[in-house]
């Protein structure tokens, strides 16, 4: 291994929205990495700040040979330079559309449980968050079709938020249900903006399809949100990409993200998405290796120390979805239980739907060096143990 993933970096005095926590509390929530990004990034990010000028900056070509690049070489799909549009990021994409591609009033279908600030780019925007509950048989998630033709047939729905791989439940769609998700939409005069912002961080030898890369009609309907911001922890710098293969379609999403001022680069977002796509190839490899051990280490100790918490199984991203429900305690008193007791602070599953708020769902972020995690599940068993002595 090249990368040392391990080190700790001491956060405090940062500004950090995810350290921004009590005395001896030990954030695992938010998805952002304790990793630093790619010594590659830095340097390019350094480099531009030694030039000591940062005006206003444009997209370069370079910017586009290297998400055509990334992508092509990864994920097998051919994104032309005009398919492509700057963006601050993953969420401002979203919003934009939604705020410019749908009327107030019209209904955006959410596939629950998900990200839970899907939700606000509907509400916020006037529209109504129509909420399309995955099938949940105790160990995985999957698509009733019959129940999602029937929602996209509603003629007040006008868009379906995907997120692909899926979070918080780390799932990865296959082409044939992406497929078959796309022709629904099509036929029904549902639009689909799809938020691949986790698909770098599949687990190792396994791969993600794009949603564009699933059928004509995939290809034709969408909006793909992607960025190097998830894989690389580079969220703070501001850096993303629309691809929309439609012209028409493609026209309306560059007229919205500019009309919301949300199209322009900082003076450091080029560069990182460049340096990330370009020469961070070998790290992102590593740190996939690194959070899969972090999984396979949480199930073990799971099994072996927690048993009434069951870790869901996933293929992407770096969080857990935990299962509870042995403790019969909702998911927000599990997650408060446990915050007030060791200082552990994961994120409730209450957040990512209607529906969850009546289970006992938790998500973990283990993108974290092995240390910190392991302080983690001593805290997890800490709370286990209390909780049985109430048990008893």
């Amino acid at each position: 291994m090249r990368y040392d993933f391990d080190r700790n970096v001491d956060r405090s005095g940062t500004n950090s929205y995810k350290w921004d926590v009590g005395p001896g509390e030990l954030p695992m929530w938010v998805a952002d990495m304790d990793i630093p990004t790619a010594e590659e990034v830095v340097r390019a990010i350094v480099k531009r700040a030694e030039h000591g000028i940062f005006g206003y900056s444009t997209v370069p070509e370079e910017w586009y040979r290297a998400y055509i690049g990334w992508w092509e070489s990864r994920h097998g799909i051919i994104y032309k330079k005009e398919d492509l549009v700057f963006s601050t990021g993953v969420i401002p994409i979203i919003s934009s559309c939604v705020r410019k591609l749908t009327t107030p009033g019209e209904k955006v279908l959410l596939m629950t449980p998900v990200y839970n600030v899907f939700f606000n780019c509907i509400k916020n925007n006037g529209r109504v968050p129509e909420e399309f509950e995955l099938s949940f048989d105790g160990q995985g998630y999957s698509i009733d079709f019959d129940k999602l033709e029937k929602a996209m047939q509603d003629p007040q729905t006008s868009m379906l938020l995907l997120c692909d791989p899926h979070n918080p439940i780390g799932k990865i769609w296959d082409r044939e249900t992406l497929s078959r998700i796309g022709e629904l939409a099509f036929d029904n005069g549902v639009l689909v903006i799809s938020d691949e912002i986790h698909c770098d961080l599949t687990d190792p030898g396994t791969e993600y399809v794009p949603f564009a890369s699933a059928s004509e009609k995939c290809r034709e309907n969408c909006v793909v949100c992607i960025s190097p911001t998830k894989a690389f922890n580079l969220a703070g710098i501001q850096t993303a990409c629309a691809a929309v293969p439609n012209g028409r379609l493609r026209h309306k999403v560059w007229r919205a993200l500019n009309t919301d001022e949300v199209a322009e680069p900082n003076a450091f977002a080029v560069q990182a998405a460049v340096a990330a796509f370009e020469e961070g190839g070998q790290w992102l490899d590593e740190l996939r290796e690194h959070i899969f051990r972090n999984k396979q280490r949480v199930k073990k100790f799971l099994e072996e120390r927690v048993p009434e918490i069951k870790l869901l199984p996933s293929q992407a991203t770096y969080l857990l979805w935990l299962d509870g429900s042995a403790f019969g305690m909702k998911s927000r008193e599990l997650a408060e239980f446990i915050r007030s007791r060791t200082g552990l602070f994961l994120s409730e599953g209450g957040i990512y739907g209607s529906r969850e708020k009546e289970l006992c769902h938790l998500r973990m972020n283990i993108a974290c060096p092995s240390p910190t995690l392991e302080d983690g599940l001593k805290r997890l068993e800490k709370a286990a143990l209390l909780l049985r002595e109430n048990m008893v």
